[in-house]
């Protein structure tokens, strides 16, 4: 049996697989940091979300009074034909599937899902200031779970940044080396 051309018993590529799986740029202690983030958003928008469809009371807030049902009644959360803290569950979903999706070298092969994975952080990055913006702004009130999930959302962006930024190299790569926009992104290599 092979790994990577490599016997297992070979003392140098076992070295190897183990300095890929915990120092480069997918290395998995940030992937699953980033994923128990996202599963923890996650159900923190799932108890939000079943609050704002009125399938469980008023969800819990130990310091802003009423201000968890003032910030999840406002007409901005109403705004949608979705609830905003269901949308907020689906994107953590995706977030985490991306995270725990490919191996300790898919900013190389597949350099696309590693910068589909930045674009989801970085748009729920934006979305979770906006939001805080809105609830100090506009509603006057503060949500302790909401404030948990925009920590969260402006987190994970710091942790997937390594990642993000030796994908988008290697696309830059492939384009130097004559590749198209589409081969380079998906990981082409040059013939």
């Amino acid at each position: 049996m092979r790994l990577n051309g490599r016997r297992p018993g070979n003392a140098k590529g076992m070295l190897d697989l183990f300095r890929r799986a915990f120092d480069g740029p997918s290395a998995w202690p940030a992937r699953i940091m980033g994923a128990v983030l996202a599963i923890a958003g996650l159900a923190v928008s799932v108890r939000l979300a079943l609050f704002q469809y009125g399938v469980t009371a008023a969800p819990w807030e130990p310091w802003f009074g009423d201000g968890s049902v003032r910030v999840l009644d406002s007409p901005f959360s109403r705004a949608l034909p979705v609830h905003d803290a269901a949308l907020g569950a689906v994107a953590y979903l995706v977030e985490a599937a991306l995270e725990l999706t490919g191996g300790t070298r898919r900013w190389k092969a597949h350099p696309w899902l590693v910068l589909l994975l930045g674009l989801v952080s970085a748009a729920m990055a934006a979305t979770a200031l906006g939001l805080l913006i809105l609830q100090a702004a506009v509603v006057g009130a503060f949500c302790t779970l909401c404030l948990f999930s925009a920590l969260v959302s402006l987190s994970v962006p710091f942790l997937v940044a390594r990642e993000v930024f030796a994908a988008w190299g290697e696309v830059r790569r492939g384009r130097r080396y004559g590749l198209s926009w589409p081969t380079a992104v998906r990981g082409g290599q040059p013939a």
